[in-house]
């Protein structure tokens, strides 16, 4: 069983060597261990550091293209490099790397196939206590939003099966951290979750600029994960609320129209009857949306068979050679 641990990278020299010599050499029932990194237009000598190391494999962006573009293109390289397990750390070595064992252990035993390293985040020391309630708050939204039970949302210490792996799909451009748990949870991918250690910080996170800025973009990831895999119950409940608000509005209108005072109320009459209408084409569209998701359904189970093919294919082939 083989082993591909992938680390994204931006300007990570003052770190990654750091981090390169905290990750495991060995780990029963695991055959081989290589390292991949994931250069995102690094402008130091962040891949020279890499090359001197040692790293097996490294994946260049000309230009900076985030996380989340960054974390596809190591799962494809880990794949076609033949990778049974993908891990995924962090070059600034917030995370500690002999917990890869924990993370892998469920998915050799075969009882998962995406493991998520839970943080002890209320007793991460240069965690403020906003980002720590705004870190709860996210991991239980996205809970909700995915039907999991995963502590530790924003983690991005996780190990992936080759299976859960070509079935995953990240459509934003911010983290891929949040969505693949919402897809996961869709499409019953069978997760769980670790606890692990972090270690201290030995630079400020690269991710947000600001609090409200992180707040801002993770709100939107997990909004547009859900509108994606759960378009019925999403626009349900808004076009519940707009035709309820709608027919209140009515209600209050048949009152003064009974007392017969319902002539200078013609607005409130428009107004209920245009939110009503609203809300009862928002409901329409989730039943859209609800169609348009059964085919994607039927697109992702292709595309998990090609990626399959392909995959082997290109495994056979370099085994050949």
């Amino acid at each position: 069983m083989k082993l591909i641990i992938q680390i994204p990278c931006y300007n990570e020299a003052d770190t990654l060597e750091i981090a390169l010599n905290d990750l495991p050499k060995h780990i029963k029932g695991i055959d081989k261990i290589e390292v991949l990194i994931i250069n995102d237009g690094s402008k130091d000598n962040t891949v020279e550091v890499a090359k001197k190391w040692g790293v097996n494999y490294v994946v260049n962006f000309k230009s900076n293209k985030g996380l989340a573009k960054g974390f596809m293109a190591g799962l494809d390289a880990s794949l076609r490099n033949g990778a049974d397990i993908i891990v995924n750390t962090d070059a600034d070595n917030q995370y500690n790397g002999q917990d890869i064992e924990k993370l892998v252990r469920p998915i050799i035993e075969g009882k998962s196939d995406i493991v998520i390293g839970e943080r002890p985040i209320m007793q991460t020391e240069h965690f403020s206590p906003l980002k720590k309630k705004l870190q709860k708050f996210g991991s239980w939204v996205v809970r909700k939003a995915s039907n999991s039970d995963i502590p530790d949302a924003p983690s991005g210490f996780r190990a992936y099966s080759r299976d859960a792996a070509m079935k995953l799909n990240v459509f934003n451009e911010y983290t891929y951290t949040l969505e693949t748990i919402v897809q996961a949870g869709r499409n019953k991918i069978a997760m769980t979750s670790v606890p692990i250690r972090t270690n201290e910080e030995l630079r400020p996170s690269r991710l947000f600029s600001s609090m409200f800025g992180y707040v801002k973009k993770s709100m939107l990831t997990i909004l547009r994960a859900f509108m994606m895999y759960k378009p019925l119950i999403f626009f349900s409940i808004l076009g519940g609320i707009i035709f309820l608000i709608g027919a209140l509005i009515g209600v209050r209108f048949l009152t003064f129209l009974i007392k017969g005072t319902g002539g200078g109320h013609i607005q409130s009459l428009i107004l209920s009857s245009t939110l009503m209408m609203i809300g009862f084409q928002t409901f329409v569209i989730g039943l859209q949306g609800d169609m348009i998701s059964a085919n994607r359904k039927i697109l992702e189970d292709i595309q998990f068979r090609l990626r399959k093919f392909d995959y082997d294919s290109e495994n056979k082939k370099n085994k050949e050679n």
